[in-house]
């Protein structure tokens, strides 16, 4: 059986909260960014663009840990380990998603030749008071 998020979990992931993604850099050092995500069921997605720096990392190192807290009371948080996949399909159209989510409107359009990465995290731990 699987990692799966409890109630307080899905209620952060499912509000206008931004996650921390920490990757892992080729020098064994941290890299972080703030992102939009979304809860997949017991899983988080977000896109990406192909090249970026957590992209890259990522590819090469799937561990990643997110922690996300409430934007009303900072105290409410979760930090979620797992393991990635990335995909190119289906990131332009999570992207868009996201931006209604975050922003409530449509993503700018971006040229061709970009290439959005769906990232699914699979989570292993979860931990923090909102576990």
């Amino acid at each position: 059986m699987g990692v799966t998020f409890n109630d307080a979990t899905k209620k952060l992931l499912d509000g206008n909260n931004f996650p921390i993604l920490a990757t892992i850099n080729a020098d064994g050092s941290a890299q972080t960014s703030v992102l939009w995500a979304k809860r997949d069921g017991d899983t988080v997605v977000f896109a990406t663009v192909r090249g970026r720096l957590k992209e890259r990392n990522m590819a090469r190192d799937p561990r990643v840990s997110v922690s996300v807290f409430d934007q009303e009371n900072p105290y409410d948080y979760v930090e979620i380990r797992g393991t990635v996949e990335m995909t190119d399909e289906g990131g332009r159209e999570l992207i868009n998603e996201l931006s209604h989510k975050y922003l409530g409107k449509d993503y700018p359009e971006e040229p061709a030749d970009v290439v959005r990465v769906l990232v699914r995290i699979t989570p292993t731990k979860i931990t923090g008071n909102a576990a």
